[in-house]
């Protein structure tokens, strides 16, 4: 009997293990040189807005580091929808920060919150223009030092623009997703998709301005390394 449960309880541990969720990781570099970026020339040409530098701003389109690394790159499981745990999570914060919005580039899941801040002197208008029906368009005023603007998005969506019509140079782009499988890459070109059960994935890495690369990886009992190398257009 003894040697029964023994059995019974190696085959339990055995399936268990078999069943751990494990992390996706990574690194996302980039072959080529990227162009230059650009000046916020209208900003400068703002007074409100130009007073609060003292080197004009440029933009961020491509974010590279000394050995290629590419950062801003979202990585998600493709496919993998349904599973959301958004409303249980902290909000995604954004701020709005010497006329531009901060970060650029955010991700987050369908119920999650998302807090848009303005922590200028001045005034902006936080301007969202989702292109997935069921995602509302929005267009709130938001006053220096006012209450916090909250959004909440019930369908996936890549790169949905918010924009401030007062500064036609701010925008920021805010991916959903409809769970928690995805991560953007950080200034060392690092990612890491945490807890994913085993299985067979597609796993997608997409840059606003480089498109999409997927690599098919199988989840078993231990991390998956999966690396992306978009070329320059």
């Amino acid at each position: 009997m003894k040697k029964f449960s023994l059995v019974l309880l190696l085959a339990v541990l055995t399936g268990l293990s078999a069943l751990r969720a494990a992390d996706i990781i990574g690194t996302i570099t980039l072959n080529g040189t990227p162009p230059p970026e650009v000046p916020y020339t209208p900003l400068m040409n703002d007074s409100t807005c130009s007073a609060m530098y003292t080197t004009p701003p440029t933009t961020h389109f491509y974010v590279v580091g000394p050995n290629h690394e590419l950062a801003d790159a979202i990585v998600s499981l493709k496919g993998v929808t349904g599973k959301s745990t958004g409303a249980n999570q902290p909000p995604v914060v954004m701020d709005q920060k010497g006329c531009l919005y901060q970060p650029q580039i955010l991700a987050m899941q369908t119920g999650q919150k998302l807090v848009v801040k303005n922590s200028d002197t001045c005034i902006h208008n936080v301007h969202c223009v989702p292109a997935v029906a069921g995602n509302p368009e929005s267009n709130q005023v938001q006053m220096p030092g006012g209450p916090d603007l909250d959004f909440t998005f019930s369908q996936p969506e890549m790169f949905m623009k918010f924009k401030c019509d007062v500064h036609p140079w701010m925008f920021a782009w805010v991916s959903v997703f409809d769970s928690p499988y995805y991560c953007i890459s950080d200034k060392e070109g690092k990612f890491v998709i945490k807890n994913v059960p085993a299985g067979k994935y597609t796993v997608e890495a997409d840059h606003r301005k480089l498109g999409t690369l997927t690599k098919d990886v199988e989840v078993k009992d231990s991390d998956v390394t999966v690396n992306f190398t978009f070329d320059v257009k």
